[in-house]
C-alpha cells in the first residue's frame, strides 16, 4: 500500500514538473539591462538569446551567466528563427527591430530606464512576474534592500562628490545614480551645478566647485579614446594624489539590479577613506587649474 502511494506521489510530481517545463517561456533579450534581468531571474534553458554585450565583463555584471547563451546583435533576422514567446527590449534601443517583431506578432516587453530605486524594484518584479517566477523578483529586491541597509552609517553632513564620465558628462538630479550616491552618504554636487540628469561640466566648473570626492565613472582597461582621455587631464591628478578620487565601473549602476548595492558600497568605502574633509570642502584650497575644459 505504501509503495503504491509513493508511486502515485512520484507520478503526480513528474506530471507537475512536466507541466511547469511546458509552460516556460522562451525569452530573448535585445538590451544589456534586460540581459541581466533575464539571466538572473529565468530558469536554465529558458533564455534563448541575449545581446553580445552580455558576455563583455567591462559592460556586463552577468558575463559568466551569459557565457553559454546564444548571442544576438539586435537584428530581427536573428530573432525570428528562435520563435521566442517573449522578447524584452529597451525603450531607446533596437527600435527598428522592435517594430518589425511586433508587426510579425511577437510579444514584446519594453523596459524604460528607472529613475529611482523604487522604479528599479518595480521593474525587477515586473520582469520576474512575466517570466513566471515572481518569488525570484521579490528575493532579488529583498537582497538589494538588505545591501543598502548594511551600508556604513551616514553622518549628518555628507561629503560632496562629482561623477565624471567620458566627454565630461556627469550625474545630475533625478537619476538612479544620484539616489545611489545619497545612499552612500555623498552629496551630489553636480545636482546643483548641472541642469539635467546627464549634463556636462567643464573642467573649470569642477575645480571651482572643489568636491570632496571625484568619482571617475569609466573602465580602467577600456580601449584608448579621446573621450576617456579627458578623464586623465593633469589637473584631476591632484584629486587622486590627495586620496579624493575613486574609480567606479559604469556597469555597476547602468542597470536596475543587484550591482547597484555594490556601487553604493564602493562609494561608501571611498567616503569613509576621506580624511580631514569638510562637508563642503571649504577648508581646503582648490586644485590648481591646468587649463582647458572637458568639452
Amino acid at each position: 500500500m505504501l509503495v503504491a502511494v509513493w508511486h502515485l506521489l512520484l507520478t503526480q510530481g513528474a506530471f507537475a514538473e512536466a507541466g511547469r517545463t511546458a509552460a516556460l517561456l522562451r525569452v530573448v533579450s535585445l538590451n544589456l539591462c534586460a540581459d541581466e534581468l533575464v539571466l538572473r531571474l529565468a530558469d536554465p534553458g529558458q533564455v534563448a538569446s541575449v545581446t553580445f554585450l552580455a558576455r563583455d565583463p567591462r559592460a556586463s555584471n552577468v558575463a559568466d551567466l551569459a557565457r553559454t547563451v546564444p548571442m544576438n546583435r539586435g537584428l530581427a533576422e536573428e530573432i525570428v528563427p528562435l520563435k521566442p514567446d517573449l522578447v524584452i527590449v529597451g525603450a531607446y534601443t533596437t527600435r527598428t527591430t522592435t517594430a518589425m517583431l511586433r508587426r510579425l506578432g511577437f510579444e514584446v516587453l519594453e523596459l524604460d530606464i528607472p529613475r529611482t530605486l523604487g522604479e528599479a524594484y518595480a521593474q525587477i518584479r515586473m520582469v520576474a512576474a512575466r517570466l513566471g517566477v515572481p518569488e525570484r523578483g521579490e528575493q532579488t529586491v529583498r537582497e538589494m534592500e538588505v545591501g543598502f541597509a548594511r551600508l556604513p552609517a551616514v553622518a549628518e553632513n555628507h561629503p560632496t562628490a562629482v561623477v565624471l564620465r567620458p566627454n565630461g558628462f556627469t550625474v545630475g538630479r533625478g537619476s538612479i545614480s544620484d539616489e545611489v550616491m545619497q545612499k552612500a552618504g555623498l552629496s551630489n554636487l553636480a545636482a546643483r551645478l548641472s541642469t539635467d540628469r546627464k549634463g556636462q561640466l567643464t573642467l573649470e566648473e569642477i575645480v571651482r566647485a572643489n568636491p570632496d570626492l571625484l568619482i571617475i565613472n569609466a573602465e580602467k582597461d577600456a580601449p584608448p579614446s579621446l573621450a576617456d582621455g579627458l578623464l586623465r587631464h593633469p589637473v584631476l591628478a591632484a584629486f587622486a594624489t590627495a586620496g579624493r578620487s575613486v574609480a567606479l565601473p559604469p556597469r555597476l549602476w547602468t542597470c536596475a539590479g543587484p550591482a547597484l548595492t555594490e556601487a553604493a558600497a564602493r562609494l561608501a568605502t571611498a567616503r569613509l577613506s576621506l580624511s580631514g574633509v569638510g562637508a563642503s570642502g571649504e577648508d581646503r584650497p582648490a586644485a590648481h587649474l591646468g587649463g582647458g575644459t572637458l568639452r
